[in-house]
């Protein structure tokens, strides 16, 4: 019986460290509200970096993580845990980028840099930056129908499934914009390519 009990008692401190987000959205839909803090703290620096890369703009990124955020606490008592947390969550962020870039005038948004020199400057001036300024720089450049699968890819390390799940779309579709996302970027660092050598 002791023996039976202290299998118990080790058992009970893995459920009350919430490792994992499953734990912690029921914990919340029981009534424990501080659990949706930790589910923010685990997931708002992921969140952020994506509205940032799929906006290209830090201007919007508190405002637009914060929307999804509002979001997800009203509709957290309906999740069915039938994928990951993270895949739900990134689906109400991508929605929430489309919905800011729908206000504006999207072809202002994927021009190139503002003119102006920071363009030529990003140029003239590689040797400042380091490697990953560079890349995410270039991504920024791309459309975000294909900037977005590209980060959940390579940034995030989504499978093509999950990718295809935030998005809702077939995973085909993901793997050519995945694609497609590369090969423009390559086109775009091109010209930067003595530079990144060097």
């Amino acid at each position: 019986m002791a023996l039976n009990n202290k299998k118990e008692n080790l058992a009970q401190p893995q459920i009350l460290n919430l490792d994992d987000d499953f734990s912690i959205i029921k914990k919340f839909i029981d009534g424990d509200q501080s659990a949706f803090k930790i589910l923010v703290r685990r997931h708002k620096e992921k969140v952020r970096n994506i509205v940032y890369l799929t906006m290209s703009s830090s201007d919007l990124v508190d405002d637009i993580a914060q929307e999804v955020f509002i979001t997800v606490y009203r509709k957290l008592k309906y999740f069915r845990f039938e994928s990951q947390f993270t895949t739900w969550l990134y689906r109400i962020t991508v929605n929430k980028c489309k919905d800011h870039l729908r206000k504006k005038n999207v072809r202002k948004i994927f021009m190139p840099l503002q003119e102006g020199g920071e363009v030529s400057h990003s140029v003239t001036s590689v040797e400042e930056n380091d490697l990953s300024n560079i890349v995410m720089d270039a991504v920024s450049k791309l459309p975000v129908k294909l900037r977005v699968p590209l980060l959940l890819k390579d940034i995030e390390g989504f499978s093509y499934q999950e990718i295809a799940e935030s998005l809702e779309c077939e995973m085909g579709t993901v793997k050519s914009r995945i694609f497609r996302a590369r090969e423009k970027l390559k086109t775009i660092l091109e010209p930067l390519e003595k530079e990144l050598i060097l």
